[in-house]
Parts: C-alpha cells; structure tokens; sequence
C-alpha cells in the first residue's frame, strides 16, 4: 500500500511521469553513468498531485515489481513491491518502452556482454546473508497476461554462458579457498566443477566438501544485477535439491561484473524461493 493518507490510486499522467524517470535512472544505472536518485525525486514532486517523496519511493517499488515479472532489470536498491496498479503499470512500461529506445540497447548489452573471473577476488568478504523474504501481497495477477515484449532479459541473461560459467568458476575457487582456511588442502584439491566436467544434467554444478569430509553439492546462479533478482531453474535441479536435502546448497552470485559476492541457501529450493511456472513441456495425449 501506498505511504500516502489517505490512500489515492495514482493518476495515469503520474504513473506516466513516474515510469519514464524510473526508465531513464535505469537506462543510466545499465550503461555505468552516474545519477542522483534523490536529486530526481525531487524534481518529480511538483508535477504530481500532492504526493511525497515516500510514496514516490513506494511506487518506484511497484515498478520494479512488474519489472521482475517482464522479466526486464530494475534500478538497483529498489525491492518489488507488489502488485499495486500493476496493470496499469504493464500498460504505461510498455508504451513508455516505445519511446526510450536506449533502453532497450542497454539491456541487450548488459545481458549479453562475455564475462570472465576477476584475477583478484577477497573471498573473506564475498559471502553474505540472504536477503529478507519478500511477502506478496497486493492484487492478484489476471488469469491470463499477453506480455508486450519481444525479450525477457532475465532469461537472455541466464543463457549467457560465459555468465554462466564464470559464477560458476567463483565458487569453485572460493570453495577451494575455504577449505585451505580450514588447513583442509587435500579436499580443496578434490572440489570438482562437474558441470565442466561431466556436463549440466547432473542437478549441481560444484562437488565441494564440509569440513568433515561430507559432500556439498553447490548449484551456482549467477546474474550481473542484484541479490533480489530472479533467475530460473530446471525440474531436474528441484529433485535433486529435495533428494540431497541439507547437502544441496545453491549459490546465488549477484553483482558479478562489479563485485562479485554471493549468499548460500540450503535444501530444498521451494523452501527459499517463490516458484512460478514459466514455460511448459507439451505432448499429445
């Protein structure tokens, strides 16, 4: 719910302006120039109908809500929150997406660019917490939504391979450099990056070791943008986790082309994460 008292339903011509600075911070904050979050927040306040700076905070939240789900980046530090006006907010994102062309280049490019491990990385730093759980709360999404874009950038990102292998190369070098903190060189020198090594279809990428000699088995998920933001995983990867319980851990690596770091859940993924169904496996009956 909006910070605003009493509660108004924002206008079409504010969610309007709103959207077009959102996507303009954004088209910035994806090509590395600099902008002022306050500064432009500012500006916004006397051309809309009486609102606060909290409630444009709020509803830049909203935004990046129905970002997440368009499967488009977001403007980092801006959590979802869903789903108020949302569509409205489809509608106006959408149009306003016809207007900011430059967008759309950004997002090609920081999907796509190849990506490699950094030479130097302070492992000692790189591990945090998981981000809070977000509760979903808000207006139900309709039964059935045409999305009006040709991409979903989250995805084209997750297919970027060397992305993809680069995270993946992250943990194993950290895990090697865990285990050595430990004095545990022998199982640092047996930490596998079995998805190089025997392929994808196993269900983890990384098979570490705990310090009693009990197998980790790390499924790495690697993006260049927040902790927050979503990525995708396959059936195989959900049964394995159940069958391996505490022993599956996945890794969730954000930032990678600033400064990669990561946090780590354990067990089953549903038990962590919202699962909602993308694409389905049809055959005849």
């Amino acid at each position: 719910m909006s910070p605003d008292t009493p509660r108004r339903e924002w206008s079409r011509r504010e969610v309007e302006l709103l959207v077009a600075d959102y996507l303009q911070m954004l088209t910035m904050e994806l090509t590395g120039q600099a902008y002022n979050k306050s500064a432009r927040r500012k500006a916004l306040l006397p051309l809309l109908e009486g609102r606060t700076e909290a409630s444009i905070e709020f509803k830049r939240r909203n935004v990046s809500a129905v970002m997440n789900e368009l499967g488009l980046p977001r403007i980092r530090g801006y959590l979802p929150a869903d789903n108020v006006q949302s569509e409205m907010l489809l509608d106006v994102i959408a149009e306003q997406l016809q207007l900011q062309p430059d967008l759309e280049l950004a997002a090609e490019a920081a999907v796509d660019r190849p990506a490699t491990v950094a030479e130097k990385t302070d492992f000692g730093h790189a591990q945090c917490e998981p981000p809070r759980r977000q509760l979903r709360t808000g207006e139900s999404a309709p039964a059935y939504r045409r999305r009006p874009f040709r991409r979903d950038y989250l995805e084209r990102e997750a297919r970027n391979r060397t992305l993809g292998r680069a995270g993946e190369e992250f943990i194993v070098d950290y895990e090697r450099w865990r285990l050595l903190r430990l004095g545990l060189g022998q199982l640092a020198d047996k930490v596998d990056h079995v998805a190089k090594t025997y392929g994808d279809g196993l269900g983890y990428d990384v098979l570490s070791f705990e310090a009693d000699g009990q197998h980790r088995y790390i499924e790495v998920k690697t993006t260049a943008f927040s902790e927050e933001t979503p990525f995708f995983v396959t059936s195989n990867e959900l049964r394995f986790a159940r069958e391996a319980l505490t022993q599956f851990k996945l890794c969730r690596v954000f930032d990678f082309r600033a400064a990669p770091r990561f946090f780590e859940l354990a067990g089953p993924i549903e038990q962590h994460f919202y699962l909602d169904p993308a694409t389905y496996k049809a055959s005849l009956q």
